[in-house]
């Protein structure tokens, strides 16, 4: 992979056009640049210079127990120097909402092979999930509309799983 061209500043400048939240430490994990994105993500403004390996105020596993912060996916990255994925943290945020996310750690290196730092790009997955949930409910209802004999219970039924896989469509037309 090539190193990118350009200044420092001109990165900053693309990494800030990019819509989702992404951010750059350097080799010790410290956070070096954040864009936008991050901070509604987060819920909070990260601090550079002194935010070490996330820009969240919190994190949790996929099962809701606490992540310290270096254990999460960016600190194993860099201090395993690999590269991460198919993980899937959430993030607390100060008023207390969270988001479900997948974290997508990339290691950086200098033209000459060295370890500088690392990349990592955010992806909210809290919709889709909500999406998935819908769709297994709309299933649950139909398995129990089919196995009753009552004709306004099976109609409420197949009803309410219609509904469900409308939300799911709606949500799941989102992402596209």
């Amino acid at each position: 992979m090539k190193a990118v061209q350009g200044s420092p500043d001109e990165l900053q400048q693309a990494l800030e056009t990019i819509p989702a939240p992404i951010y750059l430490t350097d080799a010790e994990g410290w956070v070096t640049f954040f864009n936008s994105a991050c901070i509604n993500f987060a819920g909070r403004t990260p601090v550079a210079g002194q935010d070490r390996w996330c820009v969240t105020w919190r994190l949790m596993t996929e099962q809701g127990q606490h992540l310290p912060h270096d254990e999460c996916p960016m600190a194993v990255a860099i201090k395993e120097k690999r590269e991460l994925r198919g993980v899937v943290a959430i993030a607390e945020r100060p008023d207390g909402t969270s988001v479900l996310f997948t974290p997508h750690p990339k290691l950086i290196h200098s033209e000459d092979g060295a370890f500088t730092g690392a990349v990592n790009l955010l992806i909210d997955i809290t919709e889709e999930r909500q999406a998935d949930a819908l769709l297994d409910q709309a299933q649950r209802c139909r398995r129990l509309a089919a196995g009753v004999m009552d004709e306004r219970t099976t109609r409420a039924l197949n009803e309410m799983a219609a509904e469900y896989e409308a939300k799911a469509r709606a949500l799941k037309a989102l992402f596209r």
